[in-house]
C-alpha cells in the first residue's frame, strides 16, 4: 500500500534523525562550550589550551601522530598477513589458532597492562612510544584479523588462481590482486586502529612516565586544573574538539570504504 510505504519511510527518517541528534549532541555541545567565553564567543579557550602551563604542546601532538602511525601501520601489516593466511590456506590447527586469537577479545586489556609494563621493561621498551604502539597493536589484532580474514574470503578464489596461472606466487597474488580487492577491509581496520590509538588514555597513562612522551590525551587531562584548583572546563572542551577534529575529517573521507568494509567483508564468511 502506498500509504504504508510512506509511513514506513517517514518512520525511518524520524528514527534516523533522532539517532543522529542523540550522537551528535555531545560533540556539538563541546564545540559550543569550547567557543564560549565570559565576554561572548571566541578562541580564548583554545589559546589557553595551547599556551597555559601544563597545556598541550606541539611535541604532545607529534607523539600522538607517531603512536597512531605506528599502530595503524603495524596493525595493517600483521592483520593483512594473518587474515590472508587464515582465509586462504589450510594448515593443521588453523581453526583452533583463529579461535585463540579471537579469545583475546574476552580479556579486559586493563587487567594485563601492569604485566605488559613489566614485560616492556624486560625488553627495554618501557616509557617509549614504540612500546605503547606494540601494546595497542596487540589489542587491535583480534578484530583486525577477523575483518581481514572475512574480507579475503569474500574475494573469489578464481582471481588468485588466474594470477598464479600467469606466474604469480602467493605473495605476488596478494600484493597485485587481493590487496586492491580487499581495500574496504583495509580502510576499516586502519580507521579503527587510528581512532583507538589517537584517543586512547588508559594505556598511555600506565605505560608512559616522561612528560615529553605524553600523548595529546594525557596532556589534555593534565591541564584540567586551573587556578585555585578549579577545573577549566572550557579549555577541556577545546581539547575534546581538538582531539575529535582529525577523527571526523578522516571518517568523512573514508566513510564509503568503511561502510563497504563491513557490508562486503565483515558480514560475509
Amino acid at each position: 500500500m502506498p500509504g504504508s510505504k510512506t509511513t514506513s519511510r517517514w518512520g525511518y527518517y524520524v528514527t534516523g534523525t533522532a539517532l543522529a541528534i542523540l550522537f551528535l549532541f555531545p560533540l556539538l555541545w563541546s564545540g559550543w562550550a569550547s567557543l564560549r567565553t565570559p565576554s561572548g564567543f571566541g578562541l580564548e579557550n583554545y589559546d589557553r589550551l595551547f599556551s597555559s602551563d601544563g597545556g598541550v604542546r606541539p611535541y604532545h601532538v607529534l607523539n600522538s601522530v607517531l603512536v597512531s602511525t605506528m599502530t595503524v601501520g603495524g596493525t595493517l601489516f600483521v592483520a593483512t598477513l594473518g587474515g590472508y593466511a587464515f582465509g586462504r590456506f589450510r594448515f593443521p590447527g588453523r581453526d583452533v589458532l583463529f579461535l585463540l586469537t579471537l579469545a583475546i577479545l574476552m580479556v579486559p586489556y586493563a587487567t594485563i597492562l601492569i604485566a605488559l609494563y613489566v614485560l616492556l621493561g624486560w625488553i627495554g621498551l618501557e616509557d617509549s612510544l614504540l612500546g605503547l604502539s606494540l601494546v595497542l597493536i596487540m589489542f587491535q589484532l583480534p578484530f583486525s584479523i577477523f575483518m581481514m580474514r572475512n574480507s579475503f574470503e569474500a574475494v573469489p578464489k578464481e582471481l588468485e588462481e588466474s594470477a598464479q596461472v600467469d606466474g604469480c606466487n602467493s605473495f605476488g597474488a596478494l600484493t597485485r590482486i587481493l590487496l586492491p580487492a580487499v581495500r574496504p577491509g583495509l580502510v576499516t581496520v586502519g580507521l579503527f586502529a587510528f581512532l583507538t590509538s589517537w584517543s586512547e588514555f588508559f594505556a598511555p597513562l600506565i605505560l608512559l612516565n616522561s612528560t615529553d612522551r605524553f600523548t595529546t590525551t594525557l596532556a589534555v587531562v593534565n591541564m584540567r586544573t586551573a587556578s585555585h584548583g578549579s577545573i577549566d572546563y572550557a579549555a577541556l572542551e577545546a581539547g575534546v574538539v581538538f582531539m575529535a577534529v582529525p577523527c571526523l575529517i578522516l571518517f568523512a573521507f573514508m566513510q564509503r570504504s568503511y561502510v563497504r568494509g563491513f557490508t562486503s567483508g565483515a558480514l560475509k564468511g
